[in-house]
């Protein structure tokens, strides 16, 4: 049996390894995931617990990997270092505090800043000054002035603070701003003088905004292409990541005598380390690798960016065989900052310290004693800056660790100038905001989409396309920016964008009209593939929806999983004799051999971002006919053949993908690829059955989330808050678990009857779960206690509903606590119910009023590995309790 063959049919297979979490100080506490049991009459607690048991540690077993001695291309500099010496001295305890504590924007006051002497803030995805989208860059720079002229007045060293960005495809924050493709688009284009120009782009672009520091490269290495942050990475293989991680930070901090000048910003090597390998490519997860594969691979990029002189590195949000890599000091300390030689920063992810055991949003000496030297804490900033000065002074971490780290800090605002800089608004690039989205950025930006496409199929020569032709645009990413642009597009995941939020950038068909029209062709929109007149040729761009990470993550990566509307569309033109390019966005490789039968082109796009007439520059010629540009990307990822090839890689044992890493045609290849590939999607049965998940951060496919109050209508809650019902006695709100917008807050008014449920379009089998004695679980946390009974339920159509009682669960339940719920499926089972055909997975239902949040809802068979389960604890706290509630 292969490795392929191992995999088992899922919906959805995550793996968050159980943390038993310690007790921190008695006056500083952390509450962990409690863990309830709801199961029927006649089940033995026995019986449940096998279930829901804990994880024994994965042990790293390796022996430690010889790891380099770097060094850097930022020289210690004796000047540097007297000055960082006497800034330090001047600055007092409290004041030291404040340089380690990074809030965003949205939650903290130029006020606040100075009184509590704050080092650094930053701005998540999707903030923007004053909660204005469309702020101009006259806001942000007034806004870094208020908080600079704040910074340096609160502390007795006049120490500014430092703002960061996520510039990952350019200043991609900011409306107006040039989007570049993401990386992996940027991995297939092969040029490495292409990534320098683009980081230098992009700091420009920062700098004029007032921001000093972005937080990029990405330098992972994606080995799974479930994961969803593999379009952040350039490749598979780490000879790309590690010159690409060097030309990039060269791009963006500037080399020589123009290091760190007014038009260059600090740059950060993320996420260290690993976060490319986690298992099942799951965001946040495990990555299970020996020491030599993790320096190997993953740490290839980390160690061309510290060559470099990368100034910041983000710790990642995964662990490394157990280890949550924001408590690991073997990694953070040992590793980079004592074998490495980083004399930079470590900052943390967005409250990623709280996944470090024993630790909390508000409180997480471990970090800080690991090698953490600045704590990301949008929100809850105030009382992690109260609790780490407590722990200062009591000795939870050391006067000597707190100096090493806010000298590390001092150092970077030094070398960056920022003590010599002065306002923003007197410096040199605030003056021209015609940088933002200027005419050469553009222009470099459309000269990377043309080189990161990737031509993988072109029978019969259809491309490059006569322009003198008639020709449709069809598919949903023909004329969408923002489904071309992907994640991290002026949101974080991307999405909520309209055609104005993209002022000065050019969709797909955009590019195609022009070139069209000029050479006296004719072209047609038509995103459903309908046409007035038959075309000769039809283009059909279709692709993922955007997505970031965390709710990227997929269980297969067959495309379009359930409803195949784009393979609908494409049959259509095909069976009424229209030859078809297709061209494909996405952020990772898919399974598409269905869709690449039906094409006679196919083209991978990836993410191009702003600038789509460079799909047009490439894909369409001259009035001859001749192409204007030639093909040159070459896939920086191996393209899968079977609909269970994951993780593939090449240098893989048993490696036969469709089409191998580096392929790529170009204009004078000849090669016909027969309409035959295999198109089966059956996964090879390894007898497991492995958690159909409903909701990991988002829902996942093919289930959304409804509510519905009283006889209205039902509303899908597809953003970040939805009301219910004339009186608005419903509503749902996005919020922070365990990471950025992971649960959904259900409140209900008790008005009227009210429902907040999954359902799916088109009913799903889950019969093998409940043939296997499965579980519902989630995790739940109530703030308003029920006035009214709360059932759960589980729904196979019109007339076949069963629900069961929580009152005796949520009577009991401690106000803001997070516990993991787990329902015996026998708790739904009657003459009525055909679990396989279920259309509505779980539902909560209540007449009173009630406020809870829900997150990490999956099925899960008694016989599951238990190193599938979700953040359970096994420990006094889990009460058994009937399906009646008695």
């Amino acid at each position: 049996m292969n490795k392929y063959q191992k995999i088992g049919q899922a919906t959805l297979a995550l793996c968050v390894v159980m943390m038993c979490l310690q007790g921190c100080d008695s006056d500083i506490t952390d509450e962990a995931t409690a863990s309830t049991v709801l199961h029927p009459p006649g089940r033995s607690q026995a019986t449940v617990n096998a279930a829901v048991s804990g994880v024994s540690a994965v042990s790293g077993g390796a022996q430690a990997a010889e790891w380099p001695n770097v060094v850097s291309a930022v020289d210690r500099d004796a000047a540097v270092e007297n000055r960082v010496t006497m800034l330090l001295d001047k600055l007092t305890l409290e004041e030291k505090v404040g340089q380690i504590i990074q809030p965003e924007i949205k939650f903290i006051t130029p006020e606040q800043v100075k009184k509590y002497h704050i080092g650094s803030v930053l701005n998540g995805g999707g903030t923007a000054p004053n909660n204005n989208k469309f702020a101009p860059v006259s806001e942000w720079v007034a806004m870094a002035d208020a908080y600079y002229t704040a910074s340096v007045a609160g502390n007795g060293a006049g120490v500014p603070l430092i703002w960061g960005s996520d510039a990952v495809h350019g200043h991609n924050n900011v409306v107006g701003a040039t989007l570049f493709p993401h990386n992996i688009g940027l991995g297939a284009a092969r040029d490495k003088d292409l990534i320098h120009r683009i980081g230098e782009a992009t700091a420009q672009e920062v700098a004029v905004t007032g921001i000093d520091w972005t937080f990029a490269p990405t330098v992972a290495v994606a080995r799974d292409d479930r994961w969803g942050r593999t379009f952040e990475s350039y490749s598979e293989d780490p000879e790309i990541v590690r010159g690409y991680a060097r030309e990039m930070v060269q791009g963006l901090q500037g080399v020589g005598d123009q290091l760190l000048n007014e038009t260059h910003v600090v740059a950060t090597a993320k996420h260290f380390l690993g976060d490319g390998g986690t298992d099942r490519g799951i965001d946040r997860g495990d990555t299970q690798v020996s020491e030599s594969e993790l320096l190997t691979i993953h740490a290839a990029g980390f160690i061309a960016a510290l060559e470099a002189g990368v100034q910041t590195v983000m710790a990642s949000f995964n662990s490394w065989n157990g280890v949550k890599m924001h408590g690991s000091q073997y990694l953070l300390t040992d590793i980079l900052k004592g074998k490495l030689g980083f004399d930079g920063f470590v900052v943390g992810d967005w409250n990623g310290h709280r996944q470090v055991p024993g630790c909390s949003v508000t409180s997480c000496p471990q970090a800080i004693n690991a090698g953490l030297d600045m704590f990301m804490v949008p929100s809850d900033w105030q009382k992690l800056y109260e609790n780490t000065l407590q722990q200062v002074r009591t000795g939870k971490i050391s006067r000597a660790r707190l100096d090493d780290a806010v000298s590390r800090i001092l150092r970077v605002k030094v070398r960056a100038g920022l003590m010599d800089k002065g306002l923003v608004s007197r410096r040199s690039l605030s003056a021209k905001p015609e940088l933002m989205g200027g005419f050469g950025h553009r222009a470099l930006a459309r000269e990377a989409v043309r080189k990161s496409l990737v031509l993988l199929k072109n029978n019969g020569a259809l491309l490059p396309i006569n322009p003198a032709q008639k020709i449709l645009l069809a598919g949903s990413g023909a004329n969408d920016i923002g489904k071309q642009s992907g994640g991290w597009t002026l949101s974080w995941q991307g999405t909520g964008n309209t055609r104005e939020d993209f002022p000065g950038a050019t969709s797909i068909f955009d590019g195609f009209r022009k070139v069209i029209l000029e050479a006296g062709g004719k072209v047609e929109l038509s995103l459903n593939g309908s046409y007035l007149e038959p075309p000769d040729v039809a283009v059909v761009v279709i692709g993922e929806n955007p997505y970031a990470e965390w709710h990227g993550d997929i269980a297969s990566i067959e495309y379009q999983y359930g409803v195949k509307e784009d393979l609908a569309l494409l049959k259509r033109l095909k069976q009424a004799g229209i030859p078809v390019v297709t061209v494909f966005l996405s952020g990772r490789p898919l399974w598409v051999n269905k869709e690449i039968n039906l094409s006679d082109a196919f083209v991978a796009a990836w993410l191009p971002g702003s600038e789509g007439d460079g799909v047009a520059d490439v894909l369409v010629g001259d009035k001859q006919g001749k192409a204007r540009y030639d093909f040159v990307g070459k896939l920086s990822f191996s393209w899968p053949k079977y609909v269970h090839q994951t993780p593939l890689n090449h240098r893989d044992p048993d490696y036969d993908p469709l089409f191998a890493y580096g392929y790529g045609l170009s204009y004078s290849d000849s090669t016909v690829m027969a309409a035959d590939l295999p198109e089966a999607t059956t996964l090879p049965s390894s007898g497991e059955l492995e958690d159909a998940w409903l909701f990991v951060s988002r829902t996942l496919s093919p289930w959304g989330l409804f509510i519905a109050s009283g006889s209205g209508d039902p509303v899908e809650a597809t953003g970040n808050s939805h009301l219910s019902g004339d009186n608005e006695n419903l509503s749902v709100l996005s919020v922070d678990k365990e990471s950025q917008e992971d649960a959904r807050k259900i409140r209900w008014l008790g008005l009227e009857q009210g429902r907040a449920y999954l359902a799916a379009k088109n009913p799903q089998d889950l019969s093998a779960f409940a043939q296997r004695n499965g579980y519902l679980q989630l995790d739940l946390q109530v703030t308003e206690a029920p006035s009214s009974s709360v059932m759960a339920a589980i729904g196979c159509g019109e007339g076949c509903e069963v629900a069961t009682s929580l009152d005796s669960i949520l009577r009991e339940w401690p106000l803001g606590t997070w516990r993991s719920v787990t329902i015996d499926l026998q708790c739904f089972h009657n003459d009525r119910m055909d679990f396989s055909r279920v259309n509505v997975p779980f539902s909560l239902s209540t007449e009173g009023s009630l406020t809870v949040s829900v997150a990490n809802v999956k099925i899960i068979p008694r016989t599951a590995d238990p190193s599938s389960a979700t953040r359970l604890v096994g420990s006094s706290e889990q009460v058994a309790l009937s399906c009646s509630g008695s």
